[in-house]
Parts: structure tokens; C-alpha cells; sequence
């Protein structure tokens, strides 16, 4: 027997053990393909996963780190620990046009949940990959950029356009996937 082949048997063939060899690329033509996402896609449906936790009012976010396609932290935003959500407290930027004054939302950021978890926890995000439901906000990327991250993943846009520029002027590689590319299994 070759050494890409497998055996197949015929299921009609009751009484004669029938043995017929199939390469590899023979057997794979008999299945039906499967619509398996990207690395980049999986991660970003693990991120909308992550999202469903958040706590915040206006906008559900979730961040993931990878590096070497291992998942390293993950971070949602909300209330920092052991402080009322914002369910509980009302949101503080009510009426506060996004992408401005950050100081007044009680909530961390889902990057900043992320790179907590990794310094809490001893990992080293050098190099690694944020994925994240939403564009990170020039606070988020100051930190990613000190980080020394290389590469940010996201879906939906951030009225901070001065966050993608600090981005690309540290050299870290920015792709927006917008959910119409991303894979629904």
C-alpha cells in the first residue's frame, strides 16, 4: 500500500472484503468541503464571544492577545473589580459623544482588561496580535505601542482616527475586518 493512501471499503460489498486504495486527495474529493475560517476570523468570533460579558451600556467590546495562534489574555469592558456595573450605577457618558472624554466612563477598556490580565498573570504580549471587536481608542494604543505589540485586528470603526496614526507611526500593522468578511459557521 502507498504510503498516502487509505483503505476504503465498499459499503455494498457484503460478503467480499473488497479493499480499494485511495490516495489521500481521492478521499478528500469524496468529502464535502468545510467552511473553516481564518486565523484572523476565528480569533475575531472568540473577541465577539469575549464581547458578551461586557458590563458597559453603550458598547459591548471584546480583546484577545495572540501570539504563535495561542490565545494569551482576554478583556472585556466594565467597572473595574468589585465596583457596581454600569447597570447598576448608570453611565456617566450619558449624552458624551463616543470617542471623547474618556475620563468620564467608569468602565476599563477591553484592551486595557486584556493587558491587565497578561502583566497579573506573568505573560509577555511582546509581539503578539490584539484582536478586538472595536478600534482601540488613542489611550488603548498608547499602551499597545508601549507593549511592543506588532499587530492590531479589528472589526468595527472608532471615531479616534488619531489612534490609527500613533499606530502606524509605531510601525504596528493595523487590518479592519468588516463582519460581511468574516465567516458565519
Amino acid at each position: 500500500m502507498h504510503r498516502d493512501a487509505s483503505i476504503w471499503r465498499h459499503p455494498f460489498a457484503q460478503g467480499f472484503p473488497r479493499e480499494v486504495y485511495l490516495s489521500g486527495a481521492a478521499i478528500n474529493s469524496l468529502m464535502s468541503p468545510i467552511n473553516r475560517p481564518d486565523l484572523d476570523e476565528y480569533f475575531m468570533e472568540i473577541a465577539g464571544v469575549v464581547a458578551k460579558r461586557s458590563t458597559c451600556l453603550r458598547n459591548q467590546v471584546g480583546a484577545l492577545f495572540v501570539k504563535n495562534k495561542r490565545l494569551l489574555t482576554t478583556g472585556y469592558n466594565g467597572a473595574p473589580a468589585n465596583l457596581s456595573h454600569c447597570d447598576e450605577a448608570g453611565c456617566a457618558r450619558e449624552g458624551v459623544a463616543s470617542g471623547t472624554r474618556h475620563e468620564l466612563c467608569r468602565a476599563v477598556h477591553a484592551e486595557q482588561n486584556a493587558i491587565i490580565q497578561a502583566a497579573m498573570h506573568g505573560v509577555s504580549i511582546e509581539g503578539a496580535t490584539l484582536y478586538c471587536t472595536h478600534q482601540p481608542c488613542i489611550l488603548c494604543a498608547k499602551m499597545m505601542i508601549n507593549a511592543r505589540i506588532s499587530r492590531v485586528v479589528y472589526s468595527q470603526r472608532y471615531p479616534d482616527d488619531t489612534a490609527l496614526r500613533f499606530l502606524a507611526q509605531a510601525g504596528i500593522v493595523v487590518t479592519r475586518l468588516i463582519e460581511k468578511d468574516l465567516v458565519k459557521c
